[in-house]
């Protein structure tokens, strides 16, 4: 396979993932984002970035599991940053109902008692008594996968260009003959007709008094959410679920949810410093799976929803076998404007 010149537009997690498996693969990579580097990632550094391909079969179609769990083995594979400690689910004892629909709809669970809760999280022993533990899940922290990427895309010799507006259209980023990449999310819009904007918001907290080890989603029949470990004592609590494209800032009613879930999970998060709110808009098309738009000699990768971190990494070896075979995969590439 001759080496091609490859054009990657947005550094959010598909742009980076993408612009990674190709260079890695010998191919000449050229990254471009009209942020700058500080602030890049779009969607993306608001993510709670779980590897959790069971836990999101609960609400997504059977192919974001299967394309999740070998994205889950590729993020393993390819970097020391992942952890691996499994998913913990619990409910409040009146939403015991919840749990028990949660447990039906996935796989890749054991249930676990309010003991077994107690070891795999000493700070919410006698807090939960059922919940269900995904053993083989793993989550990473958002802004330090970011970061790790493009350092193995300099490492790997990919030329990053940050903070100079992209031409438009943006299939002129590339040099003749080039291909382009499009990793823009919700700024491709106008060249996806069905693509759709769904609001997250999440807060960042810091505390030194609860320790956990792992994702924690407390379901909840109006809001439920999560609780991820970033480490330094840091959590990223999100996110919400908006069918609205709003790119204003958190709102109070938000951030009471966000917040006061925390503190349901543990009092002790009453006394966290709010380190951060902050809201994104994610893409998305009607099915909520992320797809492959091939047009021409521009393939646009989109749609992430809430799997941008999950799916990234194997939609990037589609696109990479596609343009070195010409095999297309059947559920996530298309060629007609979605």
């Amino acid at each position: 396979m001759s080496k091609l010149d490859i054009t990657v537009v947005g550094a959010g997690i598909f742009g980076l993932w993408q612009a990674f498996e190709l260079a890695r693969r010998g191919h000449a990579v050229t990254l471009r984002e009209a942020m700058p580097e500080a602030e890049s990632g779009g969607s993306s550094r608001f993510a709670g970035a779980m590897l959790a391909p069971y836990c999101e079969a609960e609400a997504a179609p059977d192919v974001v599991k299967q394309l999740g769990l070998e994205g889950l083995e590729m993020w393993k594979a390819a970097f020391g940053h992942v952890t691996q400690k499994g998913s913990l689910v619990v409910a409040a004892a009146r939403d015991m109902t919840e749990l028990r629909r949660f447990a039906r709809m996935t796989e890749g669970h054991r249930s676990v008692d309010q003991q077994a809760i107690g070891a795999l999280e000493p700070d919410l022993a006698g807090r939960f008594g059922a919940g269900l533990h995904f053993p083989t899940e793993a989550h990473v922290s958002t802004r330090h996968a970011l970061a790790a990427l493009r350092a193995e895309l300099r490492r790997l010799g990919a030329t990053l260009v940050f903070g100079e507006p992209v031409p438009d259209p943006v299939w002129m980023a590339a040099s003749s003959g080039g291909i382009v990449v499009d990793c823009r999310g919700i700024a491709a819009r106008g060249d996806l007709a069905t693509l759709r904007g769904v609001r997250g918001e999440m807060a960042v907290v810091r505390t030194s008094d609860v320790h956990l080890d792992r994702p924690v989603r407390l379901l909840h029949p109006r809001f439920p959410l999560y609780i991820v470990p970033w480490g330094e004592d840091r959590y990223m609590v999100g996110a919400t679920v908006i069918e609205r494209e709003d790119f204003g800032a958190v709102t109070l009613r938000s951030a009471l949810d966000l917040l006061g879930t925390a503190y349901a999970v543990h009092p002790a998060f009453g006394e966290a410093e709010v380190l951060e709110l902050s809201a994104g808009v994610r893409p998305a098309f009607p099915d909520n799976v992320p797809r492959i738009v091939v047009k021409g000699r521009r393939l646009m990768v989109n749609g992430a929803y809430r799997h941008g971190y999950l799916m990234s990494p194997v939609l990037a070896r589609i696109v990479a076998d596609f343009l070195e075979t010409g095999i297309r995969h059947p559920h996530v590439m298309a060629d007609e404007n979605l």
